[in-house]
């Protein structure tokens, strides 16, 4: 037989569970406190962007998309998918067209850029914009930036011979048919499906038969 008896009244029983449960719920919240926001480095990036020298900077995890819309305020390139899938973002870097949601502003230091604000304005519009507005290459307008910015490097491609692998002979140089030109912008969708009226406007543009 126990010489002591380990006794616990009512209220003491009580006043100890409370007291169990508000240390482990102060416990949990500690655990669960995010870490101390750090400070992120950012970087200077030189670029020059239709034509005018820009110095921004950036967070190194920035998008070229996100420093043209976001710190530069060029809206016109337009954030789609954010995946490269369907081409609103294209830009035109040092000549050739690129998804801009795809690649990192840092990686373009120096680099020269053009957005559709680049390409003309409303008072003088660049060739490919004429046409598109002739041809109705357009009807919600979303992706229509993308849209000329890719065709007017889809145009300068074929001038320049670059191949492309729709052609039988790589050898030979690409002419601006309308199954050429088409298969190359395959990357730019148009949801509203205006894609007859955007080869009809390059081909405008090219002196070709779409």
């Amino acid at each position: 037989m126990a010489s002591e008896t380990f006794q616990l009244s009512r209220r003491e029983m009580l006043m100890s569970s409370a007291t169990t449960a508000a240390v482990s719920a102060i416990a949990s919240e500690t655990a669960d406190a995010a870490p101390p926001a750090q400070t992120l480095p950012t970087y200077k990036v030189a670029l020059t962007v239709n034509g005018k020298a820009r110095e921004l900077m950036l967070d190194p995890r920035t998008t070229l998309l996100d420093a043209l819309r976001e710190h530069l305020y060029l809206t016109g390139t337009k954030k789609g998918c954010d995946h490269g899938q369907c081409g609103a973002c294209t830009v035109i870097v040092n000549g050739e067209r690129i998804n801009a949601c795809l690649s990192l502003a840092v990686q373009h230091k120096g680099d020269a850029v053009t957005t559709i604000e680049g390409l003309g304005t409303p008072e003088r519009l660049h060739p490919t914009q004429a046409a598109f507005v002739k041809h109705d290459g357009y009807q919600c307008g979303y992706c229509t930036p993308g849209q000329i910015c890719s065709a007017v490097s889809v145009l300068e491609e074929i001038r320049r011979g670059i191949p492309s692998h729709t052609q039988a002979d790589l050898m030979a140089s690409p002419q601006p048919t309308g199954g050429e030109m088409r298969e190359r912008m395959s990357g730019n969708i148009c949801r509203c499906g205006a894609y007859s009226n955007i080869a009809e406007a390059m081909a405008d543009v090219a002196g070709a038969r779409a």
